[in-house]
């Protein structure tokens, strides 16, 4: 299903602008400049900035230093899996196991610094390369079987999450070398910005520039527009697709490193639910849910959005279950409004045209 949208790739393949196109393409730019003043991703990040100064305003201690620091630690996590999530479902699929990947991970780096003798550093490494196992797992059985990665992922999320029971049941291991625990929610000097906001920083400018600057980005796009045009033109839908999952599991695997180390604990319910939450804000940062469309940059802000609203409402003692039905009803709001939104387009772009007379 094809969709209009300024993250849209152009046709794979297309012919290059013949001589005296400058004028064409300076009115293009202009008019893509206010279509991204006026898109979604706009909307998003101005809600981020009303939300933040709402409760800036209203809420008790959501201004200092300390919450800041906590609230970006927190999100972390949900930053780190939505980056590959958002190439995921602009393909068209989706990787719902991100989550149990994650806390099966955790249990694997416990249960080795418990019982292999291997040093931190080998394990952390070790780590990462099992969470690209894992997501080649979906990989192949989403690519190589052609089955839907909605059930895949789902079947997963329940095999991943069982898996890290079995290998710790119960059990925490928690006497991992302070050094580390503490490198991990360390600030950088002078500021309240945990370091650990760098690396997601450089790997979302890394996504970000593949995505938006390269023809593998806009691979991306065709495949999430029609599979089939894509592998027309001469695109590897099937490898790509397998390699993206991989990503998400290795990015998995460097998540439940880091979530071990900040709680200082690996246990088989870590990260339990937050594949709601990484779904919710690569949606509600604008990436269509059928595929081909979306951006970096309003998923960014769908993070940041996210995570001002749910530290706020923490802050204000409001009870759990409300921050997921919040979470709930910010899916929902997500799929919908975006879509409206594109359909009014399409409406009164059709309208326009209609009312446009035919030059002879």
């Amino acid at each position: 299903m094809a969709h209009d949208s300024l993250y849209a790739a152009p046709p794979v393949g297309a012919e290059a602008e013949p001589p005296g196109a400058g004028g064409e393409r300076g009115a293009g730019r202009l008019a893509g400049l206010r279509g991204a003043l006026g898109s979604w991703d706009a909307a998003v990040v101005a809600a981020l900035v009303v939300a933040t100064l709402l409760a800036s305003a209203t809420v008790q201690n959501f201004a200092t230093g300390r919450n800041v620091q906590f609230l970006l630690l927190d999100l972390v996590p949900l930053a780190l899996l939505a980056l590959p999530m958002t190439l995921i479902v602009i393909t068209g699929e989706i990787d719902l196991s991100v989550a149990s990947t994650v806390g099966l991970c955790s249990t694997l780096m416990g249960q080795m610094w418990l019982s292999s003798g291997l040093s931190l550093e080998l394990i952390c490494v070790l780590v990462v390369l099992l969470g690209a196992v894992l997501g080649a797992v979906n990989g192949v059985f989403v690519t190589g079987f052609g089955l839907p990665s909605l059930a895949v992922t789902i079947g997963t999320l329940a095999l991943y999450r069982g898996l890290s029971f079995v290998v710790l049941g119960d059990q925490a291991v928690a006497d991992f070398p302070a050094d580390w625990t503490a490198a991990a929610v360390r600030s950088i000097p002078g500021t309240s910005i945990p370091a650990a906001v760098v690396p997601v920083l450089l790997l979302a400018l890394v996504f970000g520039v593949v995505l938006h600057a390269t023809p593998a980005g806009r691979a991306l796009y065709a495949m999430g527009n029609n599979d089939q045009a894509a592998t027309f033109a001469g695109v590897s839908v099937a490898r790509t697709k397998f390699w993206l999952f991989v990503a998400s599991g290795a990015v998995c695997g460097l998540v439940g490193v880091f979530w071990t180390l900040r709680y200082a604990s690996a246990r088989g319910d870590n990260a339990t639910g937050l594949e709601l939450t990484v779904v919710t804000a690569v949606l509600l940062g604008g990436v269509s849910i059928f595929g081909g469309r979306g951006g970096l940059i309003g998923v960014v802000a769908g993070v940041l959005l996210l995570g001002v609203l749910r530290n706020a409402l923490q802050l204000a003692d409001v009870d759990a279950n409300a921050l997921t039905i919040v979470t709930g009803a910010l899916l929902i709001a997500s799929v919908v409004l975006p879509n409206a939104v594109a359909d009014v387009r399409g409406r009164l772009h059709r309208r326009r045209q209609r009312a446009t007379p035919v030059a002879r």
